[in-house]
């Protein structure tokens, strides 16, 4: 597969990435993530989706990525929502912040990304003990016939190379990674939920992945675009479409603490 960067993708990403939904940060409200004041690491950032909601919630947010042009647009997304992120340049194995700082680490669409085992034992060495990791994730489901499995055959035409099609939004070898990385109560939840997109919305949110513009010239971009916008308007001509996602969670704990 062709090298990922999310980066090249940038105005795509940070405008047509549907957010993570109120429905989850009220869920985790349950397991005391979220509450106001907490100190939250939110790994893999991008440009902000779930830091923003934290930091809407009161939360004291450090937002980490890799790229900079994604924290640019994480910066410029909180300043038009009026809240307040602290950026740092930096990857997910190897933060550089203070050991037993954070009250929560949180990984938004990118705990695949990352060096796994790597990534859990730098997000335990970050938390206070007590302290939560949640890795959460929003998918969107290809079924036959549906909008979402016909774009993915036009990437896989384009990009045959691209692994991540006909995906569940369901990840169990994450509960492994948690435990091995010294993790304890550990639990799970997912619901499902239809997202709105117009035709042009849609076409941003796929050239927004990582099969298409996160990973092909521009040339072959403009050519899947141009055939993605042929194929909503023969085969899925309503405007907005609705597309299921669903949103999958794990949360777990640092050892010690209350």
């Amino acid at each position: 597969m062709h090298e990922i960067d999310f980066g090249k993708t940038v105005n795509d990403y940070a405008q047509h990435r549907a957010g993570f939904p109120d429905e989850l940060f009220e869920r985790l409200r349950a397991f005391d993530v979220g509450l106001p004041g907490q100190r939250l690491l939110d790994l893999g950032t991008g440009s902000g989706s779930l830091a923003r909601g934290f930091a809407a919630r009161g939360c004291r947010v450090t937002a980490l990525d890799p790229s900079w042009n994604l924290l640019l647009a994480a910066r410029r997304l909180s300043q038009e929502e009026r809240v307040v992120l602290a950026p740092v340049r930096a990857v997910a194995e190897a933060t550089g912040l203070a050991s037993s700082r954070f009250d929560v680490v949180t990984a938004g669409q990118c705990w695949h990304w990352f060096d796994r085992p790597r990534a859990a034992v730098e997000a335990r060495r970050v938390l206070k003990p007590g302290g939560r990791l949640v890795i959460a994730h929003f998918d969107w489901i290809p079924l036959p016939g549906n909008v979402a499995y016909a774009t993915e055959q036009l990437i896989l035409a384009h990009n045959p190379a691209w692994s991540m099609s006909g995906g569940t939004g369901l990840y169990p070898a994450w509960l492994a990674d948690v435990a091995r990385g010294g993790f304890a109560n550990i639990e799970t939840f997912s619901f499902d939920i239809d997202v709105f997109y117009s035709h042009e919305a849609w076409r941003g949110r796929i050239r927004a992945s990582a099969g298409v513009a996160a990973s092909l010239p521009p040339e072959a971009v403009a050519a899947f675009d141009m055939e993605l916008g042929q194929l909503l308007s023969q085969r899925f001509p309503s405007d907005p479409l609705t597309v299921p996602h669903r949103v999958f969670a794990v949360v777990c704990r640092k050892p010690g603490g209350r």
